[in-house]
């Protein structure tokens, strides 16, 4: 008598090494992707800068002459930037990183990725990131060197939040989300600067601003909560996020997508030679 077999043939999931490996290319092909366009952007862009300034008080002569001071707020001109310069910024802040991270600190890396934390990560994109925000607030009009300044260092907290989120839950069983609530507080806020200039400049200034700054707004903002998403599903353990690598493989692309989209918007819109 011939006896079937009822066992289910098990799928093996790939081991971990074959799956280090496969990040390591990942991250080698995101460094030659971002290095490229930073320099099609550098040699492409046109010699378009855009005003840095600084708001103060000063006294107003005319006014003052009860006898009585009256401060009246003034702008002054900086400096010009290109903001080619900035988006190529960017560009090789993350080839760096990627360089980085697939060979002299591949094995920290690769270690912690295994803890379910990538500190690099994190590093990189408070600089990166952070660049971006202030390229797009430039391009919708806001020069303001200290406004600036407040915008790249929300997005760097939101950033660094992220790696305290990891290292704090690391091998926790209980997440703790308070960092993650800190950085998507953080993170909102120059997006809601970004829409009060971007409105004011319909408003108050009689013209509305090009159509590109408004696909900037919704893509790059939808983007941008991608990455909060990822990093919720990864450690709500949902699906394919069960496994921390599928989510770091997310992230590459995620931050290749963001640079990419943005990058190009800026050059159609505003740094065509």
């Amino acid at each position: 008598m011939v006896q079937t077999s009822n066992k289910k043939k098990t799928v093996k999931k790939p081991s971990i090494v074959n799956t280090l490996q496969k990040l390591r290319k990942w991250n080698l092909i995101a460094a030659g992707l971002h290095f490229v366009q930073g320099v099609a952007v550098l040699a492409f862009s046109g010699s378009t800068t855009f005003p840095i300034t600084t708001n103060y008080l000063t006294l107003d002569k005319l006014q003052s002459t009860s006898g009585s001071p009256v401060l009246t707020p003034a702008t002054r001109h900086l400096f010009d930037i290109n903001l080619a310069y900035l988006v190529a910024a960017f560009f090789f802040m993350s080839a760096i990183a990627h360089v980085v991270i697939a060979t002299v600190y591949r094995n920290s890396y690769e270690n912690n990725l295994q803890k379910g934390i990538n500190k690099g990560r994190w590093i990189e994109y408070s600089f990166s990131a952070s660049t971006m925000i202030v390229a797009i607030a430039v391009i919708a009009g806001i020069y303001d060197l200290s406004t600036l300044l407040m915008m790249f260092g929300l997005i760097a907290i939101m950033n660094l939040t992220g790696l305290i989120m990891e290292v704090h839950n690391h091998g926790a069983k209980n997440i703790n989300w308070l960092s993650y609530i800190v950085g998507c507080f953080a993170g909102i806020l120059p997006w809601i600067v970004y829409v009060i200039y971007v409105a004011g400049s319909g408003i108050y200034g009689g013209a509305q601003p090009p159509t590109f700054v408004y696909w900037i707004l919704v893509s790059i903002f939808l983007l941008f909560n991608c990455f909060a998403i990822n990093m919720y599903l990864q450690y709500k353990k949902i699906g394919k996020w069960a496994d921390y690598m599928y989510g770091e493989k997310v992230y590459i692309v995620l931050s290749f997508v963001a640079k990419s989209l943005l990058a190009w918007q800026v050059f159609f819109g505003a740094l065509r030679p």
